[in-house]
């Protein structure tokens, strides 16, 4: 099987696996990741490959939506990659960006480092910002029944993996504490570029929220 045939296979794969999730992680969400990873890899050195098969895979079973368990994307990715016969070095590398990509807090050390990993973790992270990311946000805050913003309840900057895994405060502390760190901590030229833009956009949308909920605009 060729890896254009293997990659059609996989897209069909995760458009029906996803079919009912989450409105932040769902297909769509999967596509601008696969695009934007496509794009940044114009300008890096990288197995396509596996570029696209991490991207296509890397939400293929979120741990914020299976009780935190993180080896149920992975395992997922990896049975059915073998299934497709994929050659067992691309299957764990694979493996390997899904279980490295997650933000977690910001805190943890990543155990794993390729080149095509920082592409398929940027174009992850670039989705959670700028417009898309703040539509992401909310509708997941409104997922999970969170309040939009409550002033007496400051943002923690320094969660460790379970405590950000476990929050429960309102949607905007989610910008202090993951979108407006992201642009520090993308990988790639143009995963940087993209992300400055966006960071921009998002202090100007919490600039005018702010204005808005204090009644002077």
């Amino acid at each position: 099987m060729s890896s254009e045939e293997i990659i059609n296979k996989t897209i069909i794969f995760v458009k029906e696996t996803l079919a009912d999730a989450e409105g932040g992680h769902d297909w769509f969400h999967t596509l601008r990741v696969f695009n934007n990873s496509l794009l940044i890899s114009k300008n890096e050195s990288v197995d396509t490959f596996v570029v696209s098969l991490g991207a296509l895979l890397h939400d293929i079973a979120d741990s914020k939506f299976h009780d935190g368990d993180e080896t149920i994307g992975p395992r997922i990715a990896r049975k059915f990659l073998f299934d497709l016969n994929v050659d067992s070095t691309v299957i764990e590398h694979v493996v390997n960006i899904i279980e490295n990509i997650s933000f977690k807090g910001g805190n943890e050390i990543q155990k794993f480092k390729s080149i095509e990993l920082d592409v398929v973790q940027d174009a992850d992270r670039l989705d959670a910002i700028g417009a898309i990311g703040i539509a992401r946000c909310f509708n997941y805050g409104g997922f999970k029944n969170r309040a939009l913003y409550n002033p007496e309840i400051a943002p923690n900057l320094n969660m460790r993996k379970a405590e950000y895994k476990s929050s429960i405060a309102p949607t905007i502390n989610h910008f202090y504490e993951k979108l407006l760190l992201l642009k520090d901590k993308m990988n790639t030229k143009a995963g940087k570029r993209i992300a400055t833009e966006r960071h921009v956009y998002m202090l100007g949308f919490l600039d005018q929220f702010y204005s808005e909920w204090h009644g002077e605009k």
